[in-house]
């Protein structure tokens, strides 16, 4: 597994070269679930000195629709790659990218109801996100947002009620979400930059940094050289398949605005 090397001793001539920063929201930006104005002004700052930034969050459609409108980002990918949204202020109009049909989305949604009440039923202290209807393709358990946190025994069993059914299970630091299909933050990703920017990650990545913090960011720690995982990240550290190259000194928002200000220093 992955060494965390502190951002102090990533070069000046590596963070130079960066021109855009994905990064996760929750326990990323927030902090005990809100955004300080300093995390909002930080992508400012980096959307001023010509960065693309874009979200990349397990949160649901209805919060992405907002975030792409009224955000200072270019884009924003959400429900962990289900789709992504980019909105064209001169164009008053919101381009949206969907792994699936709206009817293949509406099939799915009935599937994951009886996944829903096979995890209230057997989990007890799990609960349904208080985000859930504004999903469109996927069903996130609350274990540690708006119910006490649960311990690592109730998320493995509420990833496996996932799993036994076919479905596809991601652990954030509040959330269990699950979906049918193979979609990842990463593929949607790939797909975002290339059809709303016109870039080709494959031959770029050295180009773009990501920052997380738990185990559904390790598809997006695991491809990019430049990723960065905000302190907290070790608590989750354990439950990650891939860990980031480098590890902010803070946590949360202000292991953000600590990355952003190491890569606004070097340009």
């Amino acid at each position: 597994m992955t060494t965390l090397r502190p951002i102090s001793e990533w070069s000046a001539a590596a963070r130079r070269r960066i021109v855009g920063v994905f990064t996760d929201i929750d326990d990323t930006l927030t902090v005990d679930g809100r955004i300080p104005s300093v995390a909002f002004a930080a992508m400012e700052r980096l959307r001023d000195a010509g960065l693309l930034v874009v979200p990349v969050t397990g949160r649901p459609a209805g919060w992405c629709d907002l975030i792409a409108r009224s955000w200072p980002v270019d884009a924003v990918v959400g429900e962990n790659g289900a789709l992504a949204f980019r909105y064209d202020g001169a164009a008053r109009k919101m381009m949206r990218l969907y792994t699936d049909s709206s009817a293949e989305r509406s099939e799915k949604m009935q599937r994951l109801a009886a996944i829903r009440d096979a995890v209230l039923a057997q989990v007890p202290g799990a609960g349904v996100s208080a985000d859930q209807g504004y999903r469109e393709t996927d069903l996130a358990i609350d274990f540690a947002e708006d119910v006490p946190p649960l311990d690592d025994a109730a998320v493995e069993r509420i990833v496996a009620i996932f799993e036994e059914s076919g479905a596809t299970a991601r652990v954030s630091s509040i959330h269990v979400n699950g979906w049918f299909g193979e979609h990842s933050k990463l593929s949607m990703t790939h797909r975002m930059m290339s059809e709303f920017f016109g870039v080709e990650l494959d031959s770029t990545k050295s180009a773009y940094a990501f920052v997380g913090d738990s185990p559904n960011d390790a598809p997006m720690f695991d491809y990019f050289p430049s990723a960065v995982g905000v302190s907290n990240l070790r608590n989750l550290a354990h439950r990650c398949s891939t860990l980031p190259t480098w590890i902010t000194e803070a946590s949360r928002s202000t292991g953000f605005i600590e990355l952003a200000d190491a890569i606004l220093s070097a340009r």
